[in-house]
């Protein structure tokens, strides 16, 4: 196969909303290049890039593909993302690699819950924005609404230049704005025939015209001042125009067409090589040491992996963005995570799950790997010669939904261990964390449909059976006023025994606490505990009642009792500890015994210092449609928030609250539900605050009788 120069690649990511045709679109895509002789269809479970076994099962793209063709003998690498929110992590993976996005929208349904979605990833990244606007050959199809919502929703930037002559069945004819033709595709696929504007559309046709030169020409001065005198700009100028806008993130233009007719397609790809950039005009990336990267063919070699896919049969399959210099077979390139030298076996170009071997592949191409040793999605391999020179790593959307998860067999639990975290490799949006506090294995992910993908993978892939369970909550415990207590430990059985006596007082810990006066403290021991709050301990020792050397091992005990509190075993913090008298043996005195005495007489005093338990409470902030607003407050207020504030955003109202992570559990989903896809939050811890007081007698309850099974 022919090496494609950097000039002669194109590097686009197909996004949108589910069902908006992106797959239908990419198969298109592909058999204009003549890549493959015929089309296959997502309900026919023979597409080129839904190739894995859960997406024909399940009809929908669950992981992005690489797919590539070739057009006017120009390289045009796309990737397919998923259209679920849920997914994110891939289409920002992908967003990462290419240099435009093609945004897919269904005309029969506008703009969508997970469009927002796509939208508001393609602009964090940064990436210029070209919309297809599909399924016009469908009855419901909308052009002026959909145009409409498109503004509405994502600024008057976004600018029609080609509209529908006959939406709905039969729909085959456009009106191209650019070159002010008719393009009639009579057979659906191939390119179309170009005709004269019939003379009932042409002042629709100038009056847009007319638009999309004000547009083209604003994103220059020169075309700008160009129109001012000459009142129109010429062909060329306007396609430069168009290019620099796009570029800029200044104008996003907007293609009609029906994918699964090919209608439009091949007007796609012309405008993808005309107008969206090639990696050779993209602005430099810089890498963490401050390296720029210009995809140019003469630096050292760099390249970026932003996915890895594991597959049945082939291993590991690495996607990577070369970003300068060229890639060989046999080449030994340096990772900067590790300092290891990792050789490239094989260079693959990607069509779904057919990949073709090729010996060299050029800066600003997007290709596959096998066989590597110990490469992470976010890892680069570059030349010796700038070891150091990593890639800044890709900003993965932070988890929205927790759950317990462990094995139905407990002695696969370090199997499924080992599962999640080859899962967390090849899809960063997967974490795992065990839980020594709640003695849990946490797993969070995007949302529920994720965690149903995860799922189906141990089901089906794995054959590994688990469990699901709501993360428990990291309550606190503490106390509220000062209390006595003291505790002999006294055992005797043959020889020396153990002997230990504490008294000791118990008081809160807050900013500017005062001691007692009736206690004189000679040494007093901060710490801040590793799970937050503090330990005060106080030597108030007078006369040698208990020997300094016993000290150390009755803050051991008082340790022990803090990481399991007496009231529900959670950790306790915020406690100042004054051992202010006790009794020792010459002889049967030892660590043991005072560590013992020390924490039951903790215990002891604990319970009747008015003990309370504290909830971790987080910062909410949730993004939802104006009309939506009164559900989600009523439900917030449910679960026991406290709204702090409300913003608006266009159309969007935010609301800010305070509330219970104990009240949290699933609310990604709920929200969903309420708001029908279009709602979004974000949680961040706060503090810790004591809960209402039927909370905490249901919390007591509930540990008591977890303490009977347990029994």
């Amino acid at each position: 196969m022919k090496v494609f120069q950097t000039e002669e690649i194109r590097n686009i990511a197909l996004i949108g909303a589910a069902k908006s045709g992106k797959t239908t679109l990419a198969e298109n895509m592909i058999f204009e290049g003549k890549l493959i002789n015929r089309k296959g269809a997502t309900e026919n479970k023979n597409t080129v890039s839904d190739y894995r076994p859960i997406e024909m099962e399940r009809g929908i793209s669950v992981n992005a593909s690489l797919c590539y063709t070739i057009f006017n003998d120009k390289k045009i690498n796309i990737l397919d993302t998923p259209g679920f929110s849920d997914f994110s992590g891939d289409i920002v993976a992908c967003l990462s690699a290419v240099d435009t996005a093609v945004f897919t929208v269904n005309s029969q349904s506008g703009v969508e819950a997970t469009s927002e979605n796509a939208w508001k990833h393609a602009t964090n990244t940064n990436k210029p924005v070209v919309f297809f606007m599909n399924q016009l050959d469908h009855n419901n199809a909308n052009f002026e609404d959909t145009i409409h919502q498109l503004k509405e929703y994502f600024g008057d930037k976004v600018t029609p230049i080609q509209f529908p002559v006959n939406s709905g069945e039969g729909f085959n004819a456009v009106i191209d704005l650019i070159m002010k033709k008719m393009l009639v595709f009579k057979n659906g696929n191939g390119a179309p025939e170009v005709q004269d504007i019939p003379a009932n559309l042409m002042d629709k046709a100038e009056e847009m015209h007319n638009e999309l030169i004000e547009h083209a020409a604003e994103g220059d001065d020169a075309l700008m001042e160009k129109f001012f005198e000459d009142g129109t700009l010429s062909e060329e100028d306007m396609e430069a125009g168009i290019r620099m806008g796009i570029a800029k993130r200044e104008l996003f233009p907007v293609i009609c067409g029906a994918a699964k007719n090919g209608i439009g397609v091949t007007r796609l790809l012309e405008f993808i090589i005309n107008a969206c950039p090639s990696p050779a005009h993209v602005a430099p990336i810089k890498a963490v040491n401050g390296t720029e990267f210009h995809n140019n063919v003469e630096e050292p070699t760099a390249m970026f992996f932003f996915k890895i896919s594991t597959e049945q049969n082939v291993g590991d399959v690495a996607m990577a963005r070369i970003y300068s210099g060229t890639v060989s077979e046999a080449q030994d390139l340096i990772n900067p995570r590790t300092g290891n030298k990792e050789r490239i076996s094989q260079i693959l170009i990607s069509n779904g799950k057919n990949r073709e071997r090729i010996e060299k592949a050029c800066a600003g191409d997007i290709i596959s790997t096998i066989k590597l040793k110990d490469v992470r999605v976010n890892d680069s391999l570059v030349d010796a010669k700038i070891a150091d020179a990593a890639i800044p790593a890709i900003n993965f959307p932070t988890p929205i939904f927790s759950i317990a998860i462990k094995a139905a067999n407990s002695q696969e639990d370090e199997k499924l261990g080992g599962i999640l975290n080859d899962m967390h490799k090849t899809d960063p949006t997967i974490i795992t964390n065990m839980s020594r506090e709640l003695r849990q294995n946490i797993l969070q992910c995007q949302g529920e449909y994720h965690l149903n993908t995860i799922k189906w993978y141990l089901d089906n892939v794995n054959k590994i059976a688990v469990e699901f369970a709501s993360p428990k909550i990291p309550y606190r415990e503490t106390i509220t006023k000062s209390a006595n207590a003291d505790y002999r430990h006294k055992k005797q059985s043959g020889g020396s025994g153990q002997f230990g006596e504490v008294h000791l007082r118990l008081a809160p810990y807050y900013e500017g606490y005062t001691d007692p006066t009736d206690l004189q403290v000679r040494d007093t021991q901060e710490y801040d505990l590793p799970w937050g709050g503090k330990l005060i301990f106080k030597n108030c020792i007078v006369g040698g009642a208990i020997d300094a050397r016993f000290m150390p091992a009755i803050l051991k005990g008082i340790n022990e009792r803090l990481e399991e509190g007496p009231l529900t075993g959670s950790y306790a913090r915020d406690i100042i500890v004054y051992v202010y008298d006790g009794k020792m043996h010459p002889v049967d005195s030892n660590e043991m015994a005072f560590k013992i005495a020390g924490r039951m007489a903790f215990s002891a005093a604990f319970k009747n210092a008015g003990p309370k338990i504290m909830e971790p409470i987080y910062d909410l902030t949730v993004r939802m449609p104006e009309d939506m607003m009164g559900a989600v407050n009523t439900d917030l207020q449910g679960r026991r928030a406290i709204i702090m504030g409300m913003d608006s955003d266009r159309h969007y109202q935010i609301i800010r609250a305070k509330v219970p992570l104990a009240e949290m559990d699933r609310y990604s989903t709920s929200l969903s539900s309420l708001t029908s896809g279009r709602g979004s939050f974000t949680l961040e811890y706060a503090e810790y605050a004591q809960v209402p007081a039927d909370v905490q007698t249901k919390l007591l309850k509930a540990y008591e009788e977890s303490k009977k099974d347990e029994d």
